[in-house]
């Protein structure tokens, strides 16, 4: 198995160590390029900057993706490694020099991350070249990648004792899990879904197809405050003004795709026109996976908890 060794900015590390959070956003301040060095569910670990030529903690990769800084903030927060919007801003203009407004950077999404005591962080490899910018993709079937994945696997059965690192991280015996079965245990983050639907919906609207990116947002079907999961099939990709209709249940959609628009708006607001061209409309857009679809269960729960007939 392939897993990469990141080098890391040691603000961005110490900011997030010292709050521990659920996912967090390896960024790059340039927009070009895709990160295709591991696969979803591998390790990525953070290598500090020089002179801390140490490896300090990791987490596991979900997704890459592009992402205008505005949206990665709005996704991400301070999991982007910065307490505001101003001084992120800062951190990527400072690095880029060219003055974008909104500029387009890369979102290298990791879930679970875990940090490391300051007195267990691991000596980089001896093959390590101080020339190395980005990364370097280590594989587990020779050394020195096979010595360092099992020295980081030995630290996170550890941190899982101390319930620093989710049980879902290993298996019921203690050891460590990654790739395929990672992902079906993996504890998505709410930025992590937000860009998940957005990318897995092409950045369009389910239901009209809108492309403007800053309208559009990732819905629960069955909220998270309802015990719905952080999942791509519990997600749509709505315009704004419809995302707000479909969590007040002016508007659901049904189990074949279609949207479905409440007579009550007609009945409260005496308007609606243009939110009943909508109804029984199919989707301009739909997921290409039959498992990212939205899930039937979740459908059902919104048809019947929350639609208003």
């Amino acid at each position: 198995m392939k897993f990469f060794v990141g080098v890391t900015d040691n603000r961005w590390y110490q900011f997030l160590a010292e709050r521990g959070p659920d996912e967090v956003n390896f960024w790059r301040p340039g927009g070009k390029g895709h990160f295709r060095a591991i696969e979803p569910g591998a390790l990525f670990l953070f290598k500090l900057h020089s002179p801390l030529n140490f490896i300090a903690g990791g987490g596991y990769f979900l997704r890459h993706s592009i992402l205008p800084l505005s949206l990665a903030w709005q996704a991400f927060g301070e999991k982007n490694g910065a307490p505001d919007f101003k001084t992120f801003y800062q951190m990527i203009s400072n690095l880029r020099k060219d003055g974008m407004r909104d500029p387009m950077i890369g979102c290298t999404i990791l879930t679970e991350p875990f940090f490391f005591p300051r007195d267990e962080w691991i000596p980089i490899p001896p093959d390590w070249s101080p020339n190395i910018v980005q990364g370097k993709t280590y594989s587990t079937e020779e050394n020195p990648g096979r010595g360092l994945w099992n020295e980081v696997g030995e630290k996170i059965q550890r941190q899982t004792y101390l319930n620093s690192i989710s049980q879902d991280s290993v298996t019921a015996d203690g050891q460590p899990v990654y790739g395929s079965e990672y992902l079906t245990r993996a504890r998505i983050g709410q930025g992590a879904f937000r860009v998940l639907v957005t990318e897995t919906y092409h950045r369009r609207c389910a239901i009209t197809g809108e492309r403007t990116l800053p309208v559009l947002e990732a819905a629960h079907i069955k909220p998270y405050s309802e015990s719905g999961p952080n999942s791509v099939n519990n997600g749509l990709l709505l315009r704004s003004d419809l995302h707000i209709l479909f969590d007040k249940g002016y508007l659901t959609v049904t189990k074949d795709l279609h949207a479905e628009v409440s007579t009550r708006i007609r009945e409260e607001f005496e308007n609606g026109r243009a939110y009943y061209a909508l109804h029984g409309k199919r989707f301009a857009v739909s997921p290409a996976g039959l498992s990212e679809r939205p899930a039937p269960e979740y459908i059902q729960w919104h048809n019947e908890e929350i639609f208003l007939r």
